[in-house]
C-alpha cells in the first residue's frame, strides 16, 4: 500500500484508541476500514478547487452509518482530523496536524487515486481496495497537471463566494429576485466589485446608503442561487435577467425580468 495511505490508517486507528476507547473496532464498518470518499466530487476536482485529496472515513456499523473518524489531506501536508463519538453525533476531538511526506508525494498520490480510483469507477470504497503499490508514471503526473486549467473558473467562483458585494434590501424585505447586477473594479481585497439590485430601484433610493446592504456573494445566493453561474463575470458587466433562471448583457433594449422568490 502507498506509504501515505498507510500512515493515514495508523493515524485513524490510533484516534479510535486515543479518544474513543470505548468503542471497539467490531462496532466500525468493515473492522475500522478506511474508506476514500471520492463519490462525490472526484480526485482531480478536490486537488484543484479545494486544495485536498478527497476525505477519508471511518464509520459506524450500524443503521445510520455516521463517521466515526474523518481525516482530510490538505496539498501542502497538513492532516485535519475530526473524531467523533455518540455514533457518529458529537465532535470530541479535532486535529490540526502535519504529515512528513514531500508535497511531490502527496501529488503522486492524488495522479494513483485519480487513476486507481475515480478512472476504475470505484466510489468511496475500502482503500484495501485500490491498488496503490506503485507509483505513477511521469506522463500520468503530467496529464494530471496539465488538467489544472479546466478548474480555474470554479477556482474563482469559489474565492469569490466569502467576498462582500452590495445588495438592495429589497431582495431581503421585500423578497424579490436579484434583477440587475454589475461588477466593478474591487476596492479590496475582501471585496467582490459585485452590486445586485432588484431592478426598480431609483436614483434615490440607491444612494441612500440605509437601503445598501453589504453581504457575501454566498449569502445573496440564499436569495438568488441564479447569480452562481455569473459572478465570474469580468470587471465593467452588466448584466439584466431576462427569465427565471437566466441572465444577459444589458444592452438598455429590453425591460428587466422581475420575479418573486
Amino acid at each position: 500500500m502507498n506509504k501515505i495511505l498507510l500512515k493515514i490508517k495508523e493515524i485513524m486507528t490510533d484516534c479510535v484508541e486515543k479518544y474513543i476507547p470505548d468503542v471497539s473496532f467490531d462496532e466500525l464498518e468493515e473492522q475500522g476500514a478506511i474508506f476514500y470518499m471520492n463519490g462525490k466530487n472526484g480526485t482531480e476536482f478536490d486537488w484543484y478547487v479545494n486544495d485536498k485529496i478527497c476525505d477519508f472515513m471511518m464509520f459506524y456499523d450500524d443503521k445510520d452509518n455516521m463517521g466515526a473518524v474523518k481525516t482530510t489531506l490538505y496539498n501542502n501536508g497538513v492532516l485535519l482530523i475530526f473524531v467523533y463519538g455518540e455514533q457518529g453525533k458529537s465532535v470530541v476531538q479535532e486535529i490540526n496536524t502535519y504529515i512528513d511526506v514531500e508535497e511531490e508525494d502527496i501529488l503522486r498520490l492524488a495522479v494513483l487515486l485519480r487513476n486507481e480510483a475515480d478512472d476504475m469507477r470505484i466510489w468511496d470504497a475500502n482503500i484495501e481496495k485500490i491498488n496503490s503499490d506503485f507509483s505513477p508514471t511521469t506522463d500520468k503526473i503530467n496529464e494530471f497537471v496539465s488538467n489544472a486549467h479546466y478548474y480555474d473558473d470554479m477556482r474563482e467562483r469559489k474565492n469569490l463566494m466569502g467576498k462582500m458585494a452590495y445588495v438592495s434590501k429589497k431582495l431581503m424585505d421585500e423578497g424579490w429576485k436579484v434583477g440587475y447586477m454589475c461588477r466593478e473594479e474591487a476596492i479590496n481585497e475582501d471585496d467582490s466589485g459585485w452590486s445586485f439590485f432588484v431592478g426598480n430601484e431609483d436614483d434615490e433610493y440607491v444612494e441612500d446608503y440605509r437601503n445598501i446592504q453589504l453581504m457575501s456573494i454566498h449569502n445573496v445566493m440564499q436569495y438568488d442561487s441564479v447569480i452562481w453561474k455569473y459572478i465570474t463575470s469580468s470587471i465593467g458587466t452588466n448584466l439584466i435577467r431576462i427569465s427565471s433562471d437566466e441572465f444577459e448583457i444589458d444592452e438598455n433594449d429590453k425591460e428587466i425580468y422581475m420575479e418573486k422568490r
